[in-house]
């Protein structure tokens, strides 16, 4: 019997999965990584656990602090788990542009939430910067260390293990990455990982259709939550990525749908974006390869949305 020490220790070693019926005759095989696994039902737990263990080891975290952060949700929700495993204080700027569901379960966790106004339930690139400022204002008390996720290096040292996991888990059968951008912490540290073992596996990043700025395209509002911030990310490394595929929000929605009816993979609308796009390489690359990507979170962040409503 294999037990715990505690929460965190749960984080990663997350299951991948073959996907069966959504993906069309011909195709590649196509890879899931289930990150609805980790604690709190998203990827995030990763770079969470980095940044503040990071923070810790050279001082500019200490016992007593409050830590400040911006985010959509899941960021926030896995700071939340993080600091009530290590006894913090957790502030949180989010807006009512996110789920419902996830501003719940950071205040069930014990996070102190600011909410920033949106623009009619949209993200855009206004709201982005209007959070990052209150979080900066927020900053500026004593005893607080701010995570800045959009800047913050020590994220991407999260997903390394991710990455490790998938090349283990395909003993290194693996022809392409594909992900969605929101900071790009989780795509540059797969992506580092990965290349590392092989520099030509593809590096696939989706962005949202109607915010495609990575792209060459203008800033927008959408609803894909969690990506698309409608300018280019601090963490953003042109360098190791092989191509760029946008995505319109209610494709990915009906593809979370399809993924839930038909696969039995209950997902967020990223994951479903993060499928539409691996099947366009997938459809590309030939019956003979493997491509591979991420179920972000769990569709249980999202049964106050549309994405599940009848």
């Amino acid at each position: 019997m294999s037990i715990s020490a505690n929460i965190l220790q749960a984080i990663g070693n997350t299951s991948l999965v073959q996907l069966r019926k959504v993906v069309p005759p011909g195709s590649a095989r196509v890879l899931v990584k289930l990150e609805w696994e980790n604690p709190t039902g998203s990827m995030k737990d990763r770079a969470a656990q980095a940044m503040i263990l990071r923070a810790e080891e050279d001082g500019r975290l200490r016992p007593g602090d409050t830590i400040v952060e911006y985010t959509g949700g899941s960021t926030g929700i896995s700071l939340a788990l993080i600091c009530v495993a290590k006894g913090y204080h957790l502030h949180i700027v989010s807006s009512d542009a996110f789920s419902q569901d996830k501003l719940k379960h950071m205040s069930a966790l014990g996070a102190e939430l600011t909410l920033i106004p949106s623009e009619g339930g949209l993200t855009t690139k206004k709201l982005i910067l209007d959070m990052i400022e209150a979080a900066r204002e927020l900053s500026k008390k004593p005893h607080t260390y701010w995570a800045d996720q959009l800047n913050n290096l020590d994220s991407i040292a999260g997903y390394y293990p991710l990455g490790e996991e998938i090349w283990s888990q395909t003993d290194g059968g693996i022809d392409a990455f594909v992900q969605c951008v929101g900071t790009s912490a989780s795509s540059r540290g797969v992506a580092t990982a990965l290349k590392r073992h092989s520099p030509n596996i593809r590096i696939v990043v989706v962005e949202p259709a109607e915010s495609a700025v990575l792209s060459g395209g203008t800033a927008g509002p959408h609803k894909i939550e969690g990506v698309g911030i409608g300018y280019t990310p601090p963490l953003w490394e042109q360098s190791l990525v092989d191509e760029i595929i946008a995505i319109k929000t209610d494709d990915a929605k009906a593809m979370a749908r399809r993924l839930a009816r038909e696969e039995g993979l209950f997902a967020g609308t990223s994951s479903g974006a993060n499928v539409i796009a691996a099947m366009r390489v997938a459809e590309r690359l030939g019956p003979e390869a493997t491509v591979v990507t991420l179920m972000v979170d769990s569709g249980l962040k999202y049964l106050s949305t549309d994405i599940y409503r009848d």
